[in-house]
């Protein structure tokens, strides 16, 4: 894996330095570093005058998932609101320049469970729900569901026994969630994984990375926020209160833990897409999200 690695970043770096030209005037550098993700190629790019920058190159096969020029969009909102960083440079074969968060510090979810972090993600969930723009950028859950089963099924990648029944189950949630009528539509990040979150030395938080970005109902944000960050009930409801200002009546609740369920189902099949790039992690990270979503089908029902 090293060795690979070590060729991927040799095959980026006149890339990135092309890429430097563009948006610079030149390719002159100190220092290029890989940073962490899990499909894109991203690096922190030291420049001569000691500035620095983060550069993301597109990975492989994403180009089947992503609109680029939809990311643009979200990117610009996010940034105008002050979520993320200053944007320099985005074109639409999704390379991207950004100013790098100065000095971000290390991220895991035990630094995201704290109270200070869990207050200030529900504030900039609340800010960009509440920021009324329409970005024009669908995230239609389940017409994506749709087209990552089509991919799947392209690449001959095996689905789960009881797939159809689980997908039966998350589809009668749904309607009993929707039965007065579907949840509004906002800007949402849709994809808050720990890698999506930087702390810099100040103490604050920055949302990043706005592939899957678009108009979806609110409850989404903070329910992948929970999952990804393995929240406990009593985290959980600081992050709900926080968020409305109040204790969620017992429908806002059971709509969170609805949310969980599409949240996992919809990125159970996206990493079953990703399988025939990135093999056995991809397949593990999917078989996880399944039994999470089985397991808060559960919790769903036992509310009331």
């Amino acid at each position: 894996m090293t060795e690979l690695i070590r060729e991927i970043e040799q095959a980026d770096i006149p890339k990135i330095a092309e890429l430097m030209t563009r948006v610079f005037g030149d390719g002159d550098y100190r220092q290029i570093s890989r940073l962490g993700g899990m499909t894109n190629h991203s690096y922190r790019v030291i420049r001569n005058n000691g500035k620095e920058y983060l550069f993301r190159l597109p990975g492989e096969g994403t180009e089947k998932l992503i609109d680029r020029r939809d990311e643009r969009k979200s990117t610009e909102l996010a940034c105008s609101l002050g979520i993320d960083s200053e944007l320099l440079y985005f074109d639409d074969d999704g390379c991207k320049v950004m100013t790098f968060i100065k000095d971000p510090q290390p991220m895991d979810e035990a630094v995201m469970r704290r109270e200070e972090n869990i207050i200030q993600a529900a504030n900039i969930f609340n800010k960009l729900h509440n920021c009324g723009v329409d970005t024009g950028v669908r995230f239609e859950v389940f017409e994506m569901a749709r087209l990552y089963e089509e991919l799947i099924r392209e690449e001959n990648v095996a689905l789960y026994s009881d797939y159809e029944e689980i997908k039966n189950t998350v589809m009668e949630i749904k309607a009993e969630v929707d039965k007065n009528g579907a949840p509004q539509k906002v800007p949402c990040h849709n994809d808050s994984l720990i890698g999506n979150w930087v702390l810099d030395r100040d103490g604050r938080l920055y949302l990043i990375d706005w592939e899957y970005s678009g108009m979806n109902e609110a409850m989404w944000d903070l329910s992948c926020l929970s999952i990804e960050i393995d929240h406990s009930p009593e985290e959980d409801r600081l992050l709900l209160e926080t968020y409305f200002g109040r204790e969620p009546d017992v429908s806002e609740k059971k709509h969170f833990i609805a949310a969980k369920v599409y949240v996992d189902y919809l990125w159970t099949l996206w990493g079953l897409t990703r399988v025939p790039f990135d093999g056995k992690f991809m397949q593990d990270y999917a078989d996880e999200r399944y039994e999470r979503l089985k397991g808060n089908i559960d919790k769903y029902r036992e509310l009331v």
